[in-house]
């Protein structure tokens, strides 16, 4: 198996309905996210031409469609959280979820949202999104 992982960094807000300690309140973090894709390669041969497990690019390109585009300077709440705090329903970049936006239910969306829209033979190998510097939460296969 090789393996190959780009890099996304984007911005998004979001408050932990339930939570007793700070993260109950609207906050904001500068995520970054790792995806790691990854394709069988056969006994001791190269990659045929052009050489890619999947092109930086291509890649680049789908978690755009299918992922940033659904975080990046957004506001993220549980119906849990609108329910009592109903005015949260005025921002503009609001997106409502049925569960919990934590790093640990945004990488399971990201999974959901890629593992289906690879090409052929590529396999969504590794998730990894950072909240902080120091703390991270990690999908795999």
């Amino acid at each position: 198996m090789l393996q190959v992982t780009k890099i996304f960094r984007f911005e998004t807000a979001h408050a932990i309905h339930g939570y007793a300690g700070h993260c109950k309140n609207i906050h904001g973090h500068s995520y970054i996210l790792h995806v790691t894709v990854s394709r069988e390669i056969s006994g001791d041969h190269f990659l045929s031409a052009p050489g890619f497990v999947l092109d930086f690019k291509e890649l680049k390109e789908l978690v755009n469609k299918y992922v940033l585009c659904h975080f990046d300077h957004r506001l993220i709440l549980s119906e849990d959280y609108i329910a009592q705090h109903t005015y949260a329903t005025n921002f503009e970049n609001l997106t409502i979820w049925k569960i919990e936006p934590t790093a640990e239910n945004i990488l399971l969306f990201v999974r959901n949202s890629l593992q289906e829209k690879l090409p052929s033979g590529i396999v969504l190998q590794k998730l990894k999104i950072y909240e902080t510097n120091d703390s991270y939460a990690e999908w795999e296969k």
